[in-house]
């Protein structure tokens, strides 16, 4: 008798399409955070390091492209809440 094989649906009760749609990127682009905060990509480049949002340079030269921390943004987004 053959051993049945089990799909990873059958298993966990979850699809593997699912599980790959609830991962959220840890690095979002400076166009993501802008639209995320409802500012230009450019406040983003020029206030971002002000503000104390860390940006990460992938790349070198001109076409280097930046990358913040999602959890960062979430948590600097906390702290400017009106009490």
């Amino acid at each position: 008798m053959e051993p049945q094989s089990h799909s990873d649906e059958t298993r966990t009760g979850i699809n593997s399409s699912d599980r790959r749609r609830s991962v959220e990127p840890v690095l979002i682009d400076t166009s993501e955070v802008a639209t995320m905060l409802s500012m230009s990509t450019s406040w983003v480049y020029r206030e971002a390091s002000k503000l104390g949002l860390k940006g990460y340079k992938l790349g070198r030269g001109r076409n280097a492209k930046v990358l913040y921390k999602r959890a960062e943004i979430f948590k600097w987004l906390e702290h400017q809440k009106i009490h």
